[in-house]
């Protein structure tokens, strides 16, 4: 053996080091999940999401239809031995039109080897056929109900996300490579990590997806400067320190979703929206809620509007002394500002002069992928599992949430710290992400039923909050819709027919990318862009076929939209000159208490 060839090899006592490691961690799982095995007492696996039903029906639907079933296979035959022309071609030297390509953007085949090397790019285009034939056989089964089949879409895409290559080490090239240029040595890494997260998930995996120790909130997260002026049981309202010398008289309030933490919108400086609109002018103030635990299982939605979005109304207007405030509600939060809006309407009630909707539904009827997840069934499971610890827990959404786009948010990280053995790369985005937050029992099941099931919200009367029923279209101030065009979470078409049922002039934008990213697009960036429309067709597609396309970000459209509607200034307001006293610094303590923090303390 060459000098430079035994200089590469690792280290022995690295070697034995992990080897303990991995031992020690092991067998500690292994103990642990033994005694609670018998402590609860090993019973059949349940199928609350009603997988096992779907696809049962799913079966016996397609065997109904034999010939149709055995043309699908005979498809499936004359791909597979074009693939094998193909390939026999460019073993020859040869090459020729490849049978199966990867979308573009599909990072999984991102390696060159995967297009160079005959033997991976046959293994590519072998897992890209049979994925197009099964998805496609799946997809559409006649006589099968819509509940059903959504579900069999759904998880099959899941299976066949799982199956790709790029998953496994024996068939990916990175994976291989790093595995002989590190005698192996990535594959413990990869192992050890696995054990850790399978211990940092209290017994249950949990994909670590960043390094939690880069950040530090208040410092390169959530570090726009203000003060906590406001708090009770549910909220903490910050206001943030001027960066003006004027600004305009209506203070503008944030209503986050609580199913996240505000900071999405104040990530870093450069792409903060809180730092961007107090740089407009803006007096910015924003709710930070609660983290809650089983006390506060009974706090219903009405509970969210009055010690969440009114209290947070009396607080900005008493430390402003305005009586008009400008609102912004962000997905769950622009629910509930919608709510809102109905309430104050039937009240008469007038503070609140402009609302501005951040993929917000106020109609549910297109719920997109997370419909497979909510049907009477499922709900009441949940309910059941709510009921007995009083919450739903964070990282069950989380995982849902994560599901929705799989191969970025599970198998990226998959490959990455186990099969690699590397650690996750410092992301603020990911940091965020996985900072989750519980839903208290009572407004849950209540948001489910009332919402999703049955999309009541839009429909006058529908619901009733306070003894007061909560009719939109008695809703006459302007709104600002910005809704998303590739949002899995709240699709840009349901949020559109959300828009008209308000009963106020409405302008709806709609721009690029998904439910974070399209929301979280300074105009430093010069990304994915936005269209307009300043007619209201009944429909969204009407609505698109006649919008224009813009460049940039939609905040400058925003801005001038509301700067149109008020744009009287007054001297900056400093948090600790208002009526209330500051409690403490931005971004709080509310915001501080991260799930995953308090289990490794326990």
């Amino acid at each position: 053996m060459s000098a430079p060839e035994a200089h590469q090899l690792p280290d022995p006592k690295e070697i034995a080091k992990t080897y303990a490691e991995v031992a020690q961690r092991a067998s500690h799982l292994i103990t642990d999940h033994m005694k609670r095995q018998m402590k609860k007492g090993v019973s059949a696996p349940s199928d609350d999401l009603g997988i096992a039903q779907a696809f049962m029906d799913m079966m016996a639907k397609m065997l109904a239809n034999p010939y149709q079933l055995a043309q699908a296979q005979m498809n499936l035959v004359w791909d597979y031995f074009s693939l094998w022309q193909h390939s026999t071609m460019r073993m020859m030297g040869m090459q020729g039109a490849p049978v199966a390509q990867p979308k573009k953007g599909d990072k999984r085949f991102a390696d060159a080897q995967w297009e160079e090397h005959f033997l991976f790019d046959f293994i590519k285009q072998s897992y890209l056929i049979t994925a197009r034939h099964v998805h496609d056989n799946v997809c559409c089964i006649e006589g099968l109900d819509d509940i059903s089949q959504k579900k069999v879409n759904f998880f099959t895409r899941q299976f066949i996300d799982a199956l790709a290559p790029s998953n496994f080490a024996a068939t990916n090239p990175e994976v291989l490579r790093e595995t002989v240029k590190s005698h192996g040595q990535n594959l413990l890494k990869g192992f050890n990590n696995l054990l850790r997260d399978i211990e940092e998930g209290d017994g249950q995996l949990r994909v670590k997806m960043t390094d939690p120790s880069a950040f530090e909130m208040g410092k390169n997260v959530a570090s726009t400067p203000g003060k906590v002026i406001f708090q009770n049981e549910m909220i903490q309202l910050i206001q943030f320190n001027p960066s003006t010398k004027e600004q305009y008289n209506r203070p503008l309030l944030i209503i986050p979703p609580w199913i996240n933490k505000y900071y999405i919108l104040d990530l870093r400086e450069s792409n903060s929206y809180i730092k961007w609109a107090t740089d407009q002018g803006h007096s910015v103030f924003v709710i930070s809620w609660v983290n809650p635990d089983a006390k506060l299982a009974k706090k219903g939605f009405d509970d969210y509007m009055t010690e969440g979005a009114l209290a947070a109304i009396d607080a900005v207007c008493q430390q402003t002394g305005e009586k008009e405030i400008n609102m912004i509600g962000y997905c769950l939060g622009g629910t509930l500002l919608g709510s809102t809006m109905g309430y104050m309407a039937a009240k008469k009630d007038k503070r609140i002069a402009s609302a501005t909707f951040f993929v917000a539904l106020l109609d549910f009827s297109i719920p997109g992928e997370l419909g497979v997840f909510i049907d009477e069934g499922q709900v009441a499971s949940l309910e059941k599992k709510m009921e007995e610890r009083g919450y739903l827990e964070g990282s069950e959404m989380g995982t849902t949430f994560n599901m929705l786009r799989s191969n970025d948010l599970i198998w990226t990280f998959v490959v990455n710290n186990y099969l690699m053995g590397k650690e996750p790369f410092p992301f603020d985005l990911l940091y965020w992400n996985s900072d989750s937050t519980r839903m208290p029992y009572k407004m849950h099941s209540y948001y489910l039923r009332n919402m999703y099931l049955n999309n009541l919200l839009r429909e006058p009367g529908g619901i009733t909050l306070l003894d007061t029923p909560i009719d939109l279209s008695k809703v006459k101030i302007p709104s600002y819709f910005i809704s998303t065009i590739e949002d899995h979470i709240a699709p840009w078409r349901s949020v559109y027919l959300g828009s008209t049922a308000l009963g106020g002039p409405v302008r709806f934008a709609l721009g690029g990318s998904g439910h974070i990213a399209g929301i979280v697009n300074p105009p430093s960036a010069n990304k994915y862009g936005f269209w307009t429309n300043d007619a209201r067709p009944e429909t969204p597609d009407e609505w698109f076929e006649g919008a224009t396309q813009h460049e940039g970000s939609w905040w400058t459209d925003w801005q001038k939209w509301i700067t149109k509607l008020n744009d009287d200034k007054v001297p900056a307001r400093d948090p600790s000159k208002g009526k209330f006293k500051p409690l403490e610094d931005a971004p709080g303590s509310f915001v501080k208490f991260r799930l995953d923090t308090q289990k490794k303390t326990k």
